[in-house]
């Protein structure tokens, strides 16, 4: 068994062609300790989102902070705390923080998943 303590994990800054401006990771569970799921909680500054793009395998959102969208092609939903996003394998999609709110959610998803932009 491992516990996490939130604040005691650092909070790394990452810039990607992914991402419409700048976001920090913290990463809880990888593949160095788990072969079966990754849990990482990603923090977007105001209006910061990552472009569309699609994973091999499903995908879950748990918002942590903020108020965000999660979007497909056909609609955008806002969430805020406690909301919990499922996001089927090979749909395209979006998230992050919304206008006037920086935003922040944990992903799980597993480490074989493949992500493709779609976007530009």
């Amino acid at each position: 068994m491992k516990v996490f303590k939130k604040n005691t994990v650092p909070k790394v800054p990452r810039t990607a062609p992914l991402f419409t401006g700048p976001v920090s990771m913290q990463s809880f569970v990888g593949p160095d300790l788990s072969k079966r799921f990754m849990i990482t909680e990603v923090h977007f500054e105001n209006s910061v989102r990552n472009k569309f793009h699609k994973h091999t395998i499903e995908q879950v959102l748990i918002v942590t902070e903020g108020k965000g969208i999660v979007a497909t092609e056909k609609e955008e939903i806002t969430v805020t705390p406690g909301d919990i996003v499922f996001i089927p394998a090979e749909e395209i999609h979006w998230h992050g923080a919304a206008p006037g709110s920086a935003f922040s959610h944990l992903y799980v998803m597993s480490p074989d998943s493949k992500t493709t932009q779609t976007e530009a």
